[in-house]
């Protein structure tokens, strides 16, 4: 998706990377050009406000379910083996195999 205007960040680029911003997992100066870029584009914006939504509800509806400590211990131990660089994240079927 592009509105088609000119931006000094793509369209593309903030819509690859909204759920980093969102979740508040890049670095400010990247999140200060998501802002900007957010001022300029409406259709941009109006993502980042669906998605926004979206997480919120989701939270609100399953944010509440204990996760299996099997399964927390599979993940954990996943991310930190990507973390370390033993493995990456498409290695395998299943990333918690």
């Amino acid at each position: 998706m592009s509105c088609g205007e000119p931006h000094e960040t793509d369209c593309s680029e903030v819509l690859d990377h909204l759920y980093e911003f969102l979740d508040h997992e890049m670095p400010d100066s990247d999140c200060t050009k998501f802002e900007v870029h957010f001022e300029e584009c409406s259709p941009c914006l109006e993502k980042y406000g669906l998605e926004q939504a979206v997480k919120k509800l989701v939270k609100r509806c399953c944010g509440h379910d204990d996760v299996p400590t099997d399964l927390r211990a599979k993940v954990m131990g996943r991310i930190d083996l990507i973390r370390s660089g033993q493995a990456t994240p498409d290695e395998g079927t299943s990333p918690l195999a």
